[in-house]
């Protein structure tokens, strides 16, 4: 393994391989609370990020943001981490996300899948929601 590169497992916490490399804060499965996870996808540009992850697909930071100021997408991206809602890590220059939807439906079964169906069932969530990069 590489200096700097970060050890990753399917669905577990990274570790650091080598070197000192920050590692943002991501709760354990069994930490994961209800009310974080309604709070951050209450705000529509998150839940649109979390739409767009819903695919299963990983995507960088700056591909799922472009019109936001580097301080929101960082604001968003801790909220959705913090929650539970998304895995980060870092590959090079940029970071990686993706979402912890084995992780919420452990913990939260037909959650995740509930809120989904409703963005795309309620044309007012949907339009607010909805991914133009898509």
């Amino acid at each position: 393994m590489a200096p700097f590169e970060l050890a990753w497992q399917a669905n577990a916490r990274p570790s650091l391989a080598h070197g000192p490399r920050m590692i943002p804060h991501h709760p354990e499965a069994a930490q994961i609370h209800l009310e974080n996870v309604l709070t951050a996808l209450g705000n529509p540009t998150r839940l649109a990020v979390v739409r767009v992850l819903a695919d299963g697909q990983e995507r960088s930071c700056t591909a799922l943001l472009r019109d936001q100021t580097k301080s929101t997408m960082t604001h968003h991206w801790r909220v959705l981490r913090s929650s539970g809602v998304i895995w980060q890590r870092p590959v090079g220059r940029e970071n990686l996300l993706s979402l912890r939807r084995g992780d919420l439906d452990a913990r939260f079964p037909g959650l995740l899948d509930a809120i989904l169906s409703a963005t795309r069932s309620d044309a007012l969530t949907d339009a607010s929601t909805a991914w133009g990069g898509r």
